[in-house]
């Protein structure tokens, strides 16, 4: 590109003196970034050590004994809790429902948090206040969301229990029907979380050029058009990432699964969490729980860090 007389501009002229950093300037930069690491790097360090790699080391060292968590570990018995746990029928109930859950949630909940963000991501009247009735669910805590919804379930005094009554149906007891129980957990599950997922699309959609959806009504797009070579594509970096959250959150899904059903009735409402708590902490096994855990760890690492290396490299 050339100014009016012809002649290349200054950034542009192959002759023109180039511009060098002053000698020592790039001592003077290490200089002023090292005091501040030696004044918040060691104590971030520390915590993150005491926090979580001595807990999982321990972790790791406890699930190789048979020990009930009183005095020092000194049954020493190999890998033999790994192998009862993959014999564990509750166990592998726990990980089906952990990939259900993960399922549910990207095949129903993202979508619907899609489909709502598109909605009430526009400037219309109203918009703001459905979107703090859609993110409320998720502003309420796990605990206080399971005992909401266990009291709505309830088969005798709860809301599902008065509807039918009104309706003359017999009334159901959900949660202690181990064939529907996980049904009735992922409907919470999808109540509860979709608000999020929400927002993080309407932050993401209202980050989109307007000037690009004017273009595509000017090539005659339609709203399919516009949304599926518009919206889709330069919303995908915040759609990889809430899948992020909804695949690791369902992996460790536990404060609302435990005052809704406890992981019952007989075990058929476990999560991976839920069983580490229920056979590693209330039953005292802390070396058979440990091994879950090391189990658990593996599985979210690996996930956490496959999914960032295919999916979000570039992002």
């Amino acid at each position: 590109m050339t100014d009016v007389t012809g002649a290349l501009p200054r950034a542009a002229n192959p002759l023109s003196p180039v511009k060098r950093r002053p000698r020592g300037a790039r001592y003077r930069n290490i200089g002023g970034v090292v005091p501040v690491l030696v004044l918040f790097l060691p104590p971030a360090l520390l915590l993150f050590t005491l926090f979580v790699i001595l807990p999982m080391g321990e972790a790791a060292w406890y699930s190789l004994f048979n020990w009930s968590g009183y005095g020092s570990p000194e049954n020493f018995v190999g890998t033999r809790n790994f192998d009862v746990l993959w014999r564990n029928g509750a166990f592998r109930t726990a990980i089906t429902n952990n990939v259900l859950i993960i399922v549910v949630s990207l095949a129903l909940q993202l979508p619907l948090a899609l489909w709502l963000a598109t909605l009430v991501s526009h400037r219309i009247p109203g918009a703001t206040a459905f979107r703090l009735v859609f993110f409320l669910p998720y502003v309420l805590a796990d605990v206080a969301a399971g005992l909401i919804w266990r009291f709505i379930y309830d088969g005798d005094y709860g809301l599902v229990a008065s509807v039918a009554s009104l309706l003359g149906f017999a009334t159901p007891y959900v949660l202690a029907d181990r064939d529907y129980a996980i049904y009735a957990v992922l409907a919470v599950v999808v109540w509860k979380y979709f608000g999020f997922h929400m927002m993080l699309f309407i932050a993401g959609l209202q980050s989109i050029d307007k000037s690009l959806y004017e273009a595509a009504d000017l090539d005659g797009a339609t709203p399919w058009q516009r949304f599926r070579f518009v919206t889709l594509p330069l919303l995908s970096p915040t759609i990889r990432l809430s899948v992020f959250f909804s695949v690791i959150g369902s992996l460790q899904l536990f404060d609302m699964i435990m005052p809704l059903t406890g992981g019952g009735p007989s075990n058929s409402t476990q999560t991976m969490v839920t069983f580490l708590y229920t056979y590693g902490v209330t039953r005292m096994q802390v070396g058979f729980g440990s091994a879950v855990g090391v189990v658990l760890f593996v599985i979210c690492v690996t996930l956490a860090f496959g999914y960032r290396r295919i999916f979000m490299r570039h992002d």
